[in-house]
């Protein structure tokens, strides 16, 4: 089974990471004015700094010019980081996520020299996935091929000179208002098969992209975000993109592989979560040890210490399948030679984690009384971004129903197009 024992690496990184976001992240975010005003803007300069420790690098081989990082020390990193804010650990963890799969064998060789040496020299490049609409699971049937439009709304057309032009709209793309490159599968008019996979530059004529967190511009009321990160709308006009700047086949293919949700991959928006429940959990502890009543700390008092108990319970347990999970993803043939159960782990992670973490910090915010949901209170920032993981994205209920289907034995044919998709409809 897993090890345990950290190498003196990780446990390097864990501490810079930790040191970082007790001195850079939680002074900027968990400013009592900053939180009164409901202000989610992510910091740019916090993301600049993480950046120059390589944070946006870390999965990218080192061969590359980044850390090689294996998942569980991606997964620490994004604990640690979500203890400082989710928002922040969100966008660093989805471009290091795209950074190590398009920059570790599926671009060319001429197309990691165009972008790759601007990857690593503008501390402010990010990327984005503009691909199959999340909302495609709304349509997940149970022990049934999953039907799939795997370009959801966008196209591309061969242009006269032999480039491409793409049209359409890509919804809730996250990272899409920072990134600096778009990786975008979209289907090809006349093409069967899987989608053709182009890497677009921001900067691209075309291009506009839509902020969501400007949907509340003009209200009162500030708009609260229902995801982690940043999030917008791609839409493409007759934006046209060189031949040169398509992945061929393969390394589409292995592009599209490893960034679909498999159940066994690296559980690091698990570890986001477990982070915001962490941070819950420090803070109960924290306010307990300095709160008097009764002529002692409340951190004595019976009733609060088994609630501190009890969320450090769940996050304890959480912290073992998110690990687990983790190191399932650096050992594959561990489900081969069944060391481990032939179970989507990190789907197991998903759920546990989203249940277990929103619990823990909802017994976390108890210690604080009256003053846990006041709004110039982190705790009030807390219950929102754990109550964000239990309702946004792909459902719970979807995610039982793969480990359902694990526990089954049910193996789930290839993905057939969707009939918006057969029938060539567009975005």
């Amino acid at each position: 089974m897993y090890d345990l024992h950290l190498t003196p690496e990780q446990l390097e990184i864990r501490d810079t990471v930790r040191d970082f976001v007790e001195n850079e992240v939680k002074p900027v975010v968990l400013d009592p004015d900053r939180l009164q005003a409901l202000d989610w803007t992510l910091p740019a300069g916090v993301l600049e700094k993480a950046s120059r420790l390589g944070l946006r690098a870390l999965t990218l081989p080192e061969d590359a010019g980044g850390a090689g990082a294996d998942a569980l020390t991606a997964c620490i990193v994004c604990e640690e980081l979500a203890a400082g804010d989710a928002h922040v650990a969100a966008v660093l963890a989805e471009t290091a996520r795209l950074a190590g799969a398009l920059f570790g064998g599926c671009a060319s060789p001429a197309q990691r020299a165009r972008y790759l040496t601007r990857f690593l020299e503008d501390d402010g490049f990010h990327l984005a996935f503009a691909g199959p609409d999340p909302d495609s699971e709304l349509g997940w049937g149970y022990h049934r091929p999953e039907p799939v439009e795997p370009a959801a709304g966008l196209r591309l057309a061969r242009h006269a000179g032999g480039d491409w032009v793409a049209d359409g709209t890509a919804r809730y793309v996250a990272n899409a208002p920072l990134a600096k490159l778009l990786i975008v599968a979209a289907a090809e008019d006349g093409a069967p098969g899987g989608p053709a996979v182009f890497l677009v530059p921001r900067e691209s004529a075309g291009i506009t992209v839509r902020d969501h967190r400007d949907a509340g511009a003009g209200h009162d009321v500030p708009p609260v975000p229902w995801y982690h990160g940043v999030r917008g709308e791609v839409a493409f006009r007759g934006c046209r993109v060189p031949a040169d700047d398509r992945l061929d086949r393969d390394g589409a293919a292995r592009l599209m592989a490893a960034l679909r949700v498999s159940g066994r991959g690296a559980p690091q928006f698990e570890a986001v979560n477990l982070g915001v429940g962490r941070a819950a959990l420090d803070a109960a502890i924290a306010y307990a040890g300095i709160r008097v009543q009764g002529g002692r700390p409340i951190v004595e008092h019976q009733a609060i210490g088994t609630i501190l108990a009890e969320a450090a319970v769940r996050l304890t347990v959480a912290r073992g399948i998110v690990w687990q999970a983790a190191w399932a993803a650096d050992h594959p043939d561990a489900y081969a030679d069944r060391s481990l159960p032939d179970l989507p782990l990190q789907t197991i992670a998903r759920v546990y984690c989203a249940g277990a973490v929103a619990e823990a910090t909802e017994l976390a915010a108890e210690c604080f009384g009256a003053m846990g949901v006041m709004r110039d209170m982190p705790l009030h920032k807390y219950l929102h971004d754990a109550r964000v993981f239990v309702q946004s994205g792909a459902s719970v209920s979807v995610a039982r129903f793969r480990i359902a289907e694990a526990l089954a034995g049910y193996e789930r044919p290839a993905a057939s197009p969707a009939p918006a998709a057969r029938a060539g409809a567009t975005g």
